[in-house]
């Protein structure tokens, strides 16, 4: 299977390119350099592959929830790329890429992002036994109070918005046993959740990408998440 991955949601940039068991990523972090750094990145994993575009068996997008502008960026270059070259977007979600990176089996892990307005981005998961990020809950916008989901458990926090909202963390520390260091999602974990979506048939036509904005009210984007 040749898959490549892009997400852009959050102040990471992250590619990364599979061709069978080989893995080829870049990963940067650097607020507002994701117009910069896209695209460049893209070429330099598809030449470490050997591969264009249209060698691809489809193109893995990290679909959010996250940033308005970064979410954009990524569903933006992803549509060009499917239009292009005729391969099949499959939309993922960038917080259980975090909780893959943070979790290990049996574990639940709460990630957050930042959502800004005094809110984060919320996605609960259990890893199961192949290291696979199940939701326990719908991705959701979460305010700084207490998780109900999380009240009395062992649950790793990951995510940027814990260290982003002290408060947030303050008021769910009885049920958070492990704060990770994980923050953003990495290509290898977006490239394990998309080559099992691309098995299941979950992919749309680059027309049909739906960024999950979740914040409506301000992002207007008609539709839902695919």
């Amino acid at each position: 299977m040749k898959l490549l991955a892009l997400d852009t949601s959050s102040l990471a940039c992250t590619v990364g390119l599979a061709v069978g068991e080989a893995r080829h990523v870049r990963h940067a972090e650097q607020a507002r350099e994701h117009t910069r750094l896209l695209l460049p990145m893209i070429r330099d994993v598809l030449a470490d592959g050997g591969l264009a575009p249209a060698d691809l068996d489809a193109i893995v997008l990290g679909n959010g929830p996250g940033s308005f502008i970064g979410l954009r960026i990524a569903a933006s270059v992803a549509a060009g790329l499917g239009y292009a070259s005729g391969r099949p977007i499959v939309p993922v979600s960038s917080m259980a890429a975090v909780a893959m990176q943070a979790g290990g089996p049996g574990e639940t892990v709460a990630v957050t992002q930042d959502a800004h307005m005094n809110q984060v981005y919320l996605g609960l998961y259990r890893i199961d036994s192949a290291g696979i990020a199940v939701p326990v809950a719908p991705e959701r916008l979460q305010p700084l109070a207490l998780i109900p989901e999380v009240a009395g458990g062992e649950v790793i926090a990951a995510g940027a918005g814990w260290e982003r909202y002290p408060a947030l963390l303050a008021a769910n520390r009885d049920g958070v046993g492990t704060v990770s260091d994980v923050r953003y999602p990495e290509s290898p974990a977006l490239l394990t959740l998309g080559a099992l979506a691309y098995s299941a048939g979950a992919t749309v036509g680059p027309e049909a990408i739906r960024p999950a904005y979740l914040r409506h009210e301000v992002a207007a984007v008609p539709g839902s998440r695919p």
